[in-house]
């Protein structure tokens, strides 16, 4: 690499095209597991824990960056060696017309941050619906699942995170400190 600035930030940098990974900074491959050569040519679905996740987030950030140009959240991602982890991603489109065509992406791992619990799919969008302040109904609405439904999804969150409370749950699942 000829750039310093991004081989050496202390934040994991990619440049993707197509959501296939062109290069990568130190950080990033440390932060991933492996060397910087590892990922050249890597399509980053191998980095997320499956494809329907994959395929989820990349509907929504495809949306928010046709109207933004830039797009962010914590999501679960994938080290080399498999384990699992909560990693913060950020990027930016280089071409707006076509947002995932060549962008610029950063990736933090948060886990010590965050605990990292297993859950199904449906677990992990209502916890994310969840932390973005919709109520059961709104939920259930966008899931197209009745409201007593996510509730008895939220009771499973509840007891798998040891929360009593949804202001507590939601604080666990966002990081802060209680």
């Amino acid at each position: 690499m000829s750039d310093p600035a991004f081989e050496y930030a202390p934040i994991g940098l990619v440049e993707l095209e197509n959501r296939i990974i062109k290069r990568c900074n130190l950080q990033f491959a440390r932060t991933f597991g492996g060397e910087e050569t590892d990922y050249r040519s890597m399509p980053l679905l191998h980095l997320y824990p499956s494809v329907a996740d994959w395929e989820r987030i990349g509907e929504r950030s495809l949306q928010v960056m046709r109207d933004t140009g830039y797009y962010t959240d914590e999501r679960v991602m994938r080290r080399r060696n498999g384990d699992l982890f909560w990693c913060r991603a950020r990027g930016r489109s280089l071409t707006p017309d076509d947002p995932f065509l060549h962008g610029i992406w950063s990736f933090s791992d948060i886990s010590e941050e965050r605990p990292l619990v297993e859950l199904t799919v449906r677990e992990r969008e209502v916890a994310i619906l969840s932390c973005r302040g919709l109520s059961a109904k709104e939920i259930g609405v966008e899931l197209g699942l009745s409201y007593r439904t996510i509730e008895a999804y939220r009771a499973r969150l509840l007891e798998k995170f040891g929360a009593r409370k949804l202001p507590e749950l939601v604080a666990k699942l966002s990081g802060m400190p209680l």
